[in-house]
């Protein structure tokens, strides 16, 4: 008897909570006004349910509403993050600090900047995946401008000392970014606690629809200033033109408020399976290590290095789980993962590691069935390895 596949890729994106949906319906079919337009009843209707979303987004993080502005997702709110800022930045100084183990949407803007002539420094993370305050602080220069540094690392789930980092970038007047798409309603974030001056974060990462995020731009000590990535109709306060996508915005509201509600529950029982995922790995197949810090990580992620196993290989031989490689916007790239790489693991170890990603809708026969399948699929590959056999003797 054939069984539905096991979704175990939460990092990559969630399913879209059916309470997400039914709040989108009306906006496709009953209430489907341009929110900018301003001189009839259907334009009003657009606009407040948008306003009521920015006022939602901008309490979860600890802003003021005016300081939201709605973008198609976390990559597009890097880049308006990091490029819009640095026209205002650059009469105060060339350099730019990230870490080598963020999200390519980071790394490479970073890298494109570098091409175009400003002075950017990729700090070390430790072996856990973690980037410290006193490795910022180290390569901190007076040309210092911008630090970006993500709340919770994407691969492997390990959670950056943002609230330090961010401490440590406001004594010096140095503009702080953090991605925050996986962090956001998993742990707990405050931009003004945390010292932050600019944050992106993603709907369909929080069980919300795909197209949508938005990102925080600080107004107050100190303003922070962006440069538009595009022109056009002056939309978001002139810093994102574009009609605004009001279905998408109204999913990532309510998903928003179901994040808040369900934190709790969600946190403990995700936790719960996550344990339950690895405890069970563990006790069937040998030679396995945990990438990420062993504490200091996301609930529902786990990051294993299965020796004498190409990945690859292991992800295809149990296709009835959905698990990843590493991150799915690098998934069309044949080189290992940057960020395992990063955190001083070999190419032989980068490749044979997997991503497991629990989330809201998983079930413990789900987390069984896993377990089963990986434990079957790492025995059956090893016969067939010569240096797996030459360890065993077998």
């Amino acid at each position: 008897m054939s069984r539905s596949p096991v979704y175990l890729d939460n990092h990559s994106t969630t399913r879209t909570d059916p309470r997400v949906v039914a709040a989108m319906l009306p906006y496709f079919s009953e209430i489907y006004g341009n929110a900018a337009s301003v001189s009839h009843r259907f334009g009003w209707e657009a606009a407040e349910a948008v306003e009521r979303a920015r006022t939602r987004v901008a309490e979860w993080i600890g802003a003021d509403s005016k300081e939201i502005v709605f973008t198609s997702g976390a990559t597009e709110a890097n880049n308006l993050a990091i490029k819009g800022a640095l026209p205002a930045l650059k009469r105060r100084g060339d350099h730019l600090i990230t870490a080598a183990s963020e999200h390519k949407s980071v790394v490479d803007v970073m890298k494109r900047l570098g091409r175009e002539g400003w002075n950017v420094t990729f700090v070390p993370c430790d072996e856990t995946g973690r980037v410290s305050a006193e490795a910022i602080e180290a390569a901190l220069t007076p040309a210092t401008v911008l630090v970006s540094i993500m709340a919770a690392n994407n691969e492997v789930g390990t959670l950056n000392p943002i609230r330090e980092i961010g401490r440590l970038c406001h004594d010096r007047k140095i503009v702080f970014h953090t991605d925050a798409t996986q962090a956001v309603g998993k742990v707990d974030v405050d931009v003004q606690v945390d010292g932050v001056d600019l944050l992106s974060l993603s709907g369909h990462k929080i069980y919300g629809p795909k197209g949508v995020g938005a990102l925080y731009v600080r107004r107050r000590d100190p303003q922070v200033r962006l440069q538009p990535l595009f022109d056009g109709g002056g939309h978001e306060r002139g810093l994102r033109s574009g009609t605004l996508p009001v279905p998408l915005i109204v999913g990532l509201d309510k998903a928003v408020e179901l994040m808040i509600c369900d934190k709790a529950e969600d946190s403990t029982r995700i936790r719960g399976l996550r344990d339950r995922l690895e405890a069970g790995i563990r006790g069937r197949v040998p030679e396995v290590q945990l990438n990420g810090h062993p504490t200091l990580r996301l609930d529902g992620n786990l990051n294993l290095s299965f020796a004498f196993v190409d990945g690859e290989a292991l992800m295809m031989a149990m296709r009835d789980v959905a698990v990843s490689s590493g991150a799915a916007c690098t998934s069309v790239e044949p080189e290992p993962s940057h960020v395992l790489r990063a955190m001083g693991r070999d190419d032989e170890a980068a490749r044979a590691s997997l991503r497991f990603g629990v989330g809201r809708f998983n079930t413990e026969d789900e987390i069984d069935y896993a377990i089963d399948l990986v434990a079957e699929s790492v025995g059956r590959l090893r016969t067939h390895s010569a240096a797996w056999s030459a360890t065993t003797g077998v």
